[in-house]
């Protein structure tokens, strides 16, 4: 998955981020409430990790923005009031769970475990492409049963591009679902990854070429 954390108080909020992504996650930070929004705005997540307790707009402010702008993004509130109306404003405004701070990380993770099954489908836990299995909650990847080693960001290119089989994916949508706002669209970061993921895809064995390079286009992922 891909997360925005929102959280002022940096070292908490590296913390987090570095946890994330210990376990697979895409994770990026916004230290304000309105710098969260821009990021949104202009990124493409799976979830957000929001401290309500924040310069400028508060957590609460975000909630509401988030709704007027029509950005549809699960929210996980993590924040240090804990009285009962608190816990309701928040739930109301449109999050999808309250964790009270101080929290025990492996909470954390297990609560998104539970979101990512509750907003994953049947069909969609295990993707399944060409001699591909990639498996969603577990984040792991066979082909032809050999277990594939992935990074991070080889993980979602591969999930992208599986989710995509057979259509091409242009390098702003790798930029924009795998990669940070910040990403420099002027660097060659993409064509490295793509290069380490078409290396151990080939070393598993199969179909030739999987990944398609289409020049001035993007990539395309065969089906067969």
């Amino acid at each position: 998955m891909k997360i925005l954390v929102i959280e002022d108080e940096r070292k908490l909020a590296r913390f987090i981020q570095q946890g994330l992504e210990q376990v697979g996650h895409v994770a990026d930070l916004a230290y304000s409430g309105s710098t969260g929004l821009d990021q949104l705005a202009g990124g493409l997540y799976d979830l957000v990790l929001l401290d309500l307790m924040l310069p400028g707009q508060t957590g609460f402010d975000v909630l509401k923005n988030m709704r007027a702008f029509g950005l549809n993004v699960p929210v996980v509130i993590l924040s240090a009031l804990s009285d009962p109306s608190t816990v309701v404003q928040g739930l109301d405004l449109g999050a999808v769970d309250y964790l009270r701070k101080p929290f025990d990380f492996d909470e954390l993770l297990a609560r998104i475990r539970v979101w990512q099954r509750q907003t994953t489908t049947g069909d969609d836990v295990i993707l399944r492409v060409a001699d591909l299995d990639m498996r969603l909650v577990t984040r792991d990847v066979f082909r032809n049963g050999t277990r594939l080693d992935l990074t991070n960001r080889e993980f979602a290119l591969l999930e992208l591009l599986m989710r995509r089989a057979g259509r091409v994916v242009t390098r702003n949508e790798i930029a924009e679902k795998v990669w940070s706002v910040d990403y420099d669209r002027g660097s060659n970061v993409i064509d490295v990854h793509m290069y380490q993921l078409r290396k151990k895809l080939d070393a598993a064995g199969g179909i030739s070429d999987l990944i398609e390079t289409l020049v001035g286009q993007g990539y395309r992922l065969k089906t067969a």
